[in-house]
């Protein structure tokens, strides 16, 4: 089995390829090569089986054709700009989340018109921000996608020409709406979201953490190794029960700001918790209030998808992945 991964030098990619390397088959079958696309070098571990990192911006013309040429069986897209950096950058958004995505697609149908048999499982990385306001207490399934970003649109067009695609028969797709991945390890990034793993990570290690919004602001969360089970749980399932229906929300942990914060005192202290610094961050702020705290998910549960059950529960993934705690 050939698969490919963009954005796999990105803290979700690493971990995937981590996965696939320490697994060496997916769904039953032996991986035989990876194919590691990222803007910077992928790091290949140690154990991975046959791997080649490519080093590209994939949105560029003629890279998504060169990606595809070698017919991977599984693709796992999860190369995008951030939601903060999108809304902030209108142009480059729409370059690489929609059109780079679309061309990768655009990509695989050729290659299917070309050897009819090529179908690859073709698995989005997409996001809640498909959702806008009003919302109910709680999305359910058949809740309509209507993004208040650009990010958010920019995910939405890619699920609705995914479900064609999949439909006509030029790939088999599976989106996967990630809940926002906390605690992420390592520095912030442009995210919108950053701060909630921020306000917990930073403490955790001794340092202050900034608060740009209020602590009844609610959100839905999953760890990095629930993301990761996500996603080698959409290379493997069959997708026959799913219809035209391919993208879904995935399953999560809904909590409030406070809520996290208490849980952070629960592990952690209340010198942890002094950690944390209040500030107005409006642009932030404005991007949140998009944002819906709290979904059913049952159409992933009954395909297999699992997450936390609360936010200690992520707490403890992470100081057992990132700061060795035992298991």
């Amino acid at each position: 089995m050939k698969i490919l991964v963009t954005g796999a030098a990105g803290m979700i990619g690493r971990k995937l390829v981590e996965r696939l390397a320490r697994d060496k088959a997916l769904g039953g079958k032996p991986i035989e090569h990876l194919t590691l696309v990222d803007v910077v070098d992928s790091p290949i571990p140690p154990d991975a089986p046959s791997a080649a990192p490519i080093v590209c911006d994939f949105s560029e013309k003629g890279v998504a054709a060169t990606l595809i040429a070698e017919r991977p069986d599984v693709i796992f897209h999860l190369a995008a700009i951030v939601s903060g950096d999108a809304e902030a950058n209108f142009e480059k958004g729409y370059r690489i989340n929609f059109n780079g995505s679309w061309a990768l697609l655009e990509a695989i149908r050729h290659e299917n018109e070309k050897q009819a048999s090529y179908k690859p499982r073709f698995v989005f990385a997409s996001s809640l921000a498909v959702f806008g306001p009003p919302f109910p207490d709680c999305i359910a399934d058949d809740f309509a996608p209507t993004p208040s970003t650009s990010y958010g649109t920019q995910k939405a067009m890619i699920e609705l020409i995914l479900a064609d695609y999949s439909r006509k028969g030029f790939v088999d797709g599976v989106g996967v709406r990630l809940p926002t991945i906390c605690i992420r390890p390592g520095k912030p990034n442009k995210a919108a979201s950053s701060f909630f793993s921020g306000i917990l990570r930073e403490p955790l290690n001794g340092h202050a953490a900034d608060l740009p919004v209020g602590d009844d602001v609610r959100h839905w969360f999953a760890s990095p190794r629930a993301a990761v089970g996500f996603f080698i749980t959409a290379a493997t399932l069959d997708t026959a029960p799913l219809g035209t229906r391919r993208s879904m929300t995935m399953p999560g942990v809904s909590a409030t700001v406070g809520e996290e914060i208490e849980a952070l005192r629960a592990a952690a202290g209340d010198d942890a918790v002094a950690r944390i610094k209040r500030v107005d961050d409006p642009f932030v702020a404005q991007i949140v209030k998009g944002w819906a705290g709290r979904f059913d998910a049952k159409m992933a549960r009954d395909a297999g998808f699992t997450a936390e059950k609360d936010f200690r529960e992520i707490i403890k993934v992470y100081q057992q992945d990132e700061m060795g705690a035992p298991e």
